[in-house]
């Protein structure tokens, strides 16, 4: 691996020759002769690729609710993410950090509760600690996506401002997304100082809080099969018959 320093830069394939950004530095790489591919490689690689769309979904999804700046390592981190969550595992990203250099726990010692009906109850607590800070915006995003047409089906959010000069005797917030696909429920925290928002990376955060799949109810339709009834047949009356001369049988005259 070598890096680019000159002034003009660029990422992409030239000749065998592959640059790419890493970490900020702009990095080069020979490209390999030959590329063998095992069948494992090969389901191996297919399965990153769905993964990387799936990754690019949910964040173009929750992109329009979400504030705060996002790290430069998001795309591999999500990525990497549903890769080890494994397929249609939606609920392995529930945890994520659209911020990795803060969570939720930072602002709240006491985790909000998400009820069923979509009611998110946040404690009463002390909050402190976040420097010369005076206001926390507390935004609550519901998104609905339903991955199988790749769709967003729903959006809601709920947003809460507190006054950290002042206790806070706990709140609730209520988001409701009806309709068809998982519900990613996505919590986000700005802090505000006196002449407006705070862009310190450590004071602000969005996570993943929580991931509803759609339940649909099957309905089983038992068949009735219907025995037939076999029709009886009444019995012929007996006749009596009399050996002929030709040995043939005599049937009598009634």
């Amino acid at each position: 691996m070598a890096f680019l320093t000159s002034v003009i830069t660029f990422t992409g394939k030239v000749g065998n020759v592959i640059a790419y950004k890493r970490n900020g530095k702009f990095c080069l790489r020979s490209a390999p002769e030959t590329v063998r591919q095992t069948v494992n490689t090969r389901r191996a690689a297919q399965w990153f690729g769905a993964a990387s769309r799936k990754g690019a979904l949910i964040r173009s999804a929750l992109a329009p609710g979400i504030d705060i700046l996002c790290d430069g390592q998001i795309v591999n981190r999500l990525n990497s993410t549903i890769v080890a969550a494994g397929r249609n595992n939606h609920a392995g990203v529930k945890g994520f950090r659209f911020n990795v250099h803060a969570g939720i726990e930072k602002f709240f010692p006491e985790l909000p509760v998400l009820s069923q009906d979509g009611k998110l109850h946040i404690p009463a607590q002390k909050l402190q600690g976040f420097g010369n800070a005076v206001r926390m915006e507390v935004k609550l995003i519901a998104t609905r996506i339903d991955f199988a047409p790749r769709t967003v089906t729903g959006m809601d959010a709920d947003v809460l401002h507190i006054d950290l000069e002042q206790p806070f005797e706990g709140a609730d917030m209520t988001v409701d997304v009806p309709g068809k696909g998982t519900l990613l429920i996505t919590l986000q925290v700005r802090t505000f100082l006196k002449d407006g928002l705070s862009y310190d990376r450590k004071l602000n955060a969005a996570d993943i809080i929580a991931v509803v799949e759609d339940i649909t109810t099957e309905v089983v339709v038992t068949k009735s099969h219907t025995r037939k009834k076999l029709l009886k047949l009444q019995p012929e009356p007996s006749r009596n018959t009399a050996p002929a001369k030709n040995d043939q049988p005599h049937v009598p005259r009634e």
